[in-house]
């Protein structure tokens, strides 16, 4: 089934991690796809294993100039836009208030808020007239530290409440033309890079032990992958599937809002013995 056949899509941060599986499954179901993402080198590899169906371009989701030239791109090779995805994003490993100095608040703030909340701003900002004309939609990656504390530090956790909020304010706004929507993933064992003001552009992600640990604290037992969470995006991009969502967020996230207060991450491990018992 080709959900988004001949739909021309936009994805920020899509050369890598979980932005690489959105667009690969977007090419499965059919679509053309351009990337805008800052890494040069990403951008080479992911034309190598994905080909001709992706084009590229290198830029930055902070400026409104890369926003703007990776919409005309678009347009100059497909003569329209159906759906920009804002997924470009860093995360701050947990770093918290306490640990701060005055002076790296700041910086960590300027630069993780300009990425993670500005830069899908820039975008919004950029794809508006092409979305409108085509009837399209926005996709917004946000995570469950939307919702929940704990899924970063403070300031990738306030950092992805404002685009929970920004999600619906551009939906009221763009109604009824534009479709407004975001996926919040949960944990996932990917590259995330990490601020340059704290020296984390560079860390590594705890991905192998997160997927080691995962059946301890993800309530589906398991760590799910990109590809596997590749789906809701295109169900929101689906013009058949989609059409009376807009501000909603999908809690796409293994379980995350079921866990509860108790000391395990589900209540369901002993469920077959409980069954046979009965």
């Amino acid at each position: 089934m080709t959900r988004l056949k001949d739909e021309v899509m936009l994805i920020t941060g899509g050369a890598s991690g979980l932005g690489k599986a959105i667009v690969t499954r977007f090419i499965r179901e059919g679509a053309h796809v351009v990337v805008l993402d800052r890494s040069q080198a990403a951008c080479d590899n992911l034309k190598k294993e994905i080909g001709n169906s992706v084009h590229c371009i290198v830029g930055d989701v902070r400026s409104p100039e890369d926003n703007a030239s990776a919409v005309a791109e678009c347009l100059d090779k497909f003569g329209k836009l159906d759906c920009a995805v804002g997924n470009a994003g860093i995360w701050d490993y947990n770093a918290t208030m306490a640990e701060l100095s005055p002076e790296q608040l700041v910086t960590t703030f300027n630069e993780l808020f300009e990425i993670n909340v500005l830069g899908y701003m820039n975008l919004a900002k950029a794809s508006l007239a092409a979305l409108t004309k085509s009837s399209g939609s926005m996709i917004f990656t946000v995570s469950n530290a939307g919702f929940w504390p704990s899924g970063g530090g403070v300031l990738y956790t306030a950092s992805k409440h404002a685009v929970v909020g920004m999600i619906r304010q551009l939906a009221f706004e763009f109604a009824p033309y534009v479709r407004v929507n975001g996926v919040a993933p949960g944990a996932i064992a990917t590259q995330l890079k990490g601020p340059e003001a704290l020296g984390m552009e560079n860390n590594d992600f705890p991905g192998e032990a997160m997927t080691a640990d995962a059946n301890s604290f993800v309530p589906l037992g398991k760590m799910v992958t990109p590809d596997e969470y590749a789906g809701g995006w295109v169900f929101f991009a689906s013009r058949e599937d989609n059409v009376p969502s807009t501000g909603v967020i999908l809690n796409h996230d293994g379980g995350f809002g079921i866990r509860g207060l108790g000391a395990v991450p589900r209540g369901g491990d002993n469920l077959l013995d409980q069954l046979a018992r009965n």
